[in-house]
Parts: C-alpha cells; sequence; structure tokens
C-alpha cells in the first residue's frame, strides 16, 4: 500500500482522507442506528401498563425520556397527557422532527464523500494525463515519468470508485432504516395519543 502511495504521489491524498472518513462514519452509524437502541421493543407497551395503573409521574417522564429515541417522542406526549389531543399531537411531532435530525447526523457527509470520490479520482487521472502529456519531449518520451502519470490516473480512479460505491450503499442502507424507524415511531406515539384520550384500549 505504501509503494501506491509512493508512486502516485499527491493526488492520492485527498482519497486517502475521504476514506479514513467514510469507514469512521459508517462504523459510528452503523453501532448507533440499531433498532434495539432507537425503538427498543416492548417500550410502548410498557409506558401504558404505567400509565394505567399509575397514570403520569415526573419521575416515569424522565425514565421513558432517557430510554431511547422512541423514548424521548413517548415522553413529549406524556408531557401534554392531560392536554388535547392536538396539543399532544403536536408535542409529539416537534420532538419527532428532532429525533429524526439527529439521526441523520453524518448521513450528509456519508453522502459527501460517495458523491465526490469519483471526481476526485478524476482530478488524479487528469493530472496523471498531465504527466504523460508532459513526458513527452523532443529527444522521446520519458519513460520514468510515463509511467508516473499512468500510475496517477489508474490509481486515482480505481480507489475513487472504491471509495464511492461502499459509501453509497451505505448511505442508502441508513436512509432506509431511518425511515422505518420513524415510521415504527410514528405508529407507536399515534396509538399512546389514542389510548390516552380513550379511543382505544391497547
Amino acid at each position: 500500500m505504501f509503494a501506491i502511495i509512493q508512486a502516485v504521489g499527491w493526488p492520492i491524498w485527498p482519497l486517502i482522507l475521504a476514506s479514513v472518513i467514510a469507514v469512521a462514519l459508517i462504523i459510528e452509524r452503523s453501532v448507533t442506528l440499531r433498532r434495539v437502541r432507537i425503538v427498543p421493543a416492548g417500550l410502548l407497551e410498557n409506558v401504558l401498563e404505567d400509565l394505567r395503573r399509575h397514570g403520569v409521574s415526573d419521575e416515569m417522564t424522565r425514565r421513558v425520556d432517557a430510554n431511547s429515541p422512541l423514548g424521548r417522542v413517548l415522553a413529549a406526549g406524556l408531557r401534554n397527557v392531560n392536554s388535547s389531543r392536538e396539543v399532544m399531537k403536536e408535542s409529539i411531532e416537534e420532538t419527532g422532527r428532532a429525533v429524526a435530525h439527529e439521526l441523520e447526523r453524518f448521513l450528509t457527509t456519508l453522502g459527501t464523500i460517495a458523491a465526490i470520490s469519483p471526481l476526485l479520482g478524476l482530478f488524479g487521472t487528469i493530472v496523471g494525463m498531465i504527466d504523460i502529456f508532459a513526458s513527452q519531449g523532443v529527444s522521446g518520451a520519458n519513460p520514468a515519468q510515463l509511467a508516473q502519470g499512468i500510475s496517477i490516473a489508474l490509481y486515482t480512479t480505481g480507489l475513487g470508485l472504491i471509495i464511492a460505491i461502499p459509501s453509497m450503499i451505505f448511505w442508502r442502507h441508513f436512509r432506509a432504516l431511518i425511515d422505518s424507524f420513524v415510521i415504527d415511531m410514528e405508529q407507536q406515539a399515534v396509538k399512546l395519543v389514542e389510548v390516552a384520550h380513550g379511543d382505544r384500549r391497547s
């Protein structure tokens, strides 16, 4: 690997930086965006059971809020459980938007890396082509400079695609995952509102 970096020179460094950032973001989002951490199973059932047995208390609301992102959404509803349906739904929606925004953290950066990596590779290709043409002198081609230009052109193009393809795959995967989490949270929040206002029993 070091030999490749040495052969290509400075055009490869932006690509290496992009690859390091992309790997770090993919690992971080994979650890953070786990279903058990975002929408833990059984949380709504426990909240409804506590609500039926003991009603809403500050301690219960704080406990639910600290549980998970879903807990934050449900806690917003619990704080306004004695208000009208519209007020309760509005508080849930406001918190839901904030939670969704937090879940999407770093995805813009990952998507940007997926988009610009081929362009960085193309930039390296242009630099390599400049070296190739510069190797053509009046006395013939300079073999060392010609090889250098070819190395830059091929390695940067290949590395740009190697970075862009997995980055795009994971970006789309995380987007779909977040969308499914948001829908799940919406459905559970609606169920909480309906149970709290007596429209359904469970």
